[in-house]
């Protein structure tokens, strides 16, 4: 080598820390997460961690990133490696309690917020979040005996208060969507059950509460199909089991009473649909139409009042059931119960404005108009299909039994009452035997001017269509048998 010649020669390389490049992307990951960019924060923390993964505030950095993401169980895990790198690490306490809390284990969340005020007892945050965790205990106690109870009312309240707290609980959104199906709520239920499904298809529980819905709204054979796939995911699904076996016991015991009816053996049907009533209370659709066919057999058994309760009762299932509120509606007419019935028909109206419908409120309405006179019939003690002479007789001997000359000598008020009833034999006399009177009077049409107001008012005097009747006009008075009295119209009576 000449003098002219110079030697390269490398500078040596001095690496750098790797705590520092992990501390740069901690303060990089910082500054993401306070911009609410958490997956870029979430990227730069774990290549801090790679850089220097026995740093716990790195994890705990990231799992609090993870927390912002509902990745609590991602975020759990970096919790717990945060406190294990550091065993007084605070912060690592806090964010594992929030993910157990989150996930809904009450128990081990408050683990956590005592390891907290072990080391900072004056900790008021954990002081508070230890407050929740018990909070969520409580509500969770209250719905386990309030589902026992059946009361899913409440069971639904306490759900939703512990969501509120656990918001990543898959037990607790099961068991809300569960309640949601038993109160008849279904498609609040199966959004529910969907939404876990999304993001576990292969929920058992989530695919039982869809059954359930199907099930409860009598779609038989695709709750069938969902149970079916319970039972081969998780063989002992209890709840599967026990709604599949309720749901085939019902359909066949529902069956075996329609089949009995058709024989025309119809206390037996009666027998199986009330059997049939006690296997599922909570499958209202199915009960509703039992009750319905019950309500249809007691009918026939002439048991009228239990079929007006029978259908009450499947209305009270299902308010759209026109079936129901038709057989209701024919009970309070052969009960006379018209005011019920007029109700009945027009909330049938509302559902189904057929002309078949409308003339069903008109008749109805009809006769409620007809109730509210006099019953005429009642009055003389005949039924609507007497004849002349049966109205006659019976005209005889109500006039007879009311006239006032045979209460003279009874209190005044008495002699009022019957002097009533009197002309009101008179009257219903003077309808029912006028053919023309007596068919208006049948059709309900023009009562009030038939009736003419109140009382009788059809320009004839009660007295005179009782003399006209028993002299024909001016012949021989009628003898009661006793010291004789002169009537309002000349003729006599002798009364004993």
């Amino acid at each position: 080598m000449s003098e002219g010649d110079e030697m390269e020669v490398e500078s040596p390389t001095i690496e750098k820390d790797p705590s520092i490049f992990a501390e740069e992307k901690k303060e990089e990951g910082n500054a993401f997460y306070k911009k609410r960019q958490y997956l870029e924060a979430l990227n730069c923390y774990s290549k801090a961690i790679e850089l220097c993964p026995t740093y716990a505030s790195y994890y705990g950095n990231r799992a609090a990133t993870y927390m912002m993401l509902y990745k609590y169980m991602e975020a759990l895990e970096d919790a717990r490696q945060s406190v294990r790198i550091d065993r007084a690490f605070v912060k690592g306490y806090v964010r594992e309690g929030k993910c157990h809390l989150a996930l809904g284990d009450h128990i081990a969340a408050g683990r956590s917020y005592q390891q907290v005020l072990m080391l900072e007892p004056e900790n008021n945050a954990a002081k508070a979040d230890l407050a929740l965790a018990d909070r969520v205990q409580k509500f969770e106690e209250m719905a386990e005996v309030d589902y026992q109870k059946g009361d899913f009312r409440k069971v639904l309240y306490c759900m939703e208060r512990c969501i509120e707290q656990c918001p990543a609980c898959m037990k607790f959104r099961i068991r809300k969507a569960e309640v949601l199906a038993l109160l008849g709520r279904y498609q609040e239920s199966q959004e529910f059950a969907n939404d876990i499904l999304h993001k576990d298809g292969m929920n058992a529980d989530a695919i039982h509460v869809r059954g359930m819905c199907l099930y409860y709204q009598d779609n038989i054979d695709k709750a069938f199909q969902h149970f079916q796939q319970v039972l081969r995911l998780a063989p002992d699904h209890q709840q599967a089991k026990e709604i599949y076996r309720k749901a085939k016991a019902l359909i066949a015991k529902k069956e075996e009473g329609n089949k009995e009816f058709r024989s025309g053996n119809l206390q037996a049907a009666y027998n199986l649909y009330t059997e049939a009533l006690a296997i599922d209370p909570n499958n209202k659709f199915t009960n509703s139409k039992l009750y319905f066919n019950r309500a249809t057999v007691g009918s026939k058994l002439n048991r009228v009042e239990e079929a007006i309760a029978d259908c009450t009762r499947a209305v009270d299932l299902d308010d759209t059931y026109i079936k129901a509120y038709l057989r209701r509606a024919k009970c309070y007419m052969e009960t006379e119960q018209y005011e019920d019935a007029v109700r009945d028909y027009e909330k049938i109206l509302k559902l189904d404005k057929s002309q078949e419908n409308k003339r069903l409120l008109q008749d109805a309405k009809l006769e409620l108009k007809k109730s509210k006179r006099k019953d005429y019939y009642k009055i003389l003690g005949v039924t609507k299909t007497a004849s002349v002479d049966e109205i006659k007789k019976a005209y005889r001997k109500r006039a007879l039994v009311h006239h006032p000359d045979r209460h003279s000598h009874d209190s005044p008020d008495v002699q009022k009452e019957e002097e009533k009833k009197f002309k009101e034999v008179g009257e219903a006399y003077s309808v029912l035997s006028d053919e023309r009177k007596k068919s208006r009077y049948d059709s309900g049409a023009d009562l009030d001017e038939l009736e003419g107001g109140a009382g009788f008012d059809f320009g004839v005097d009660p007295n005179q269509i009782f003399q006209t009747f028993f002299t024909g006009g001016g012949g021989p008075g009628f003898s009661f048998g006793g010291p004789q009295n002169t009537a309002p119209g000349g003729f006599t009576f002798q009364f004993g």
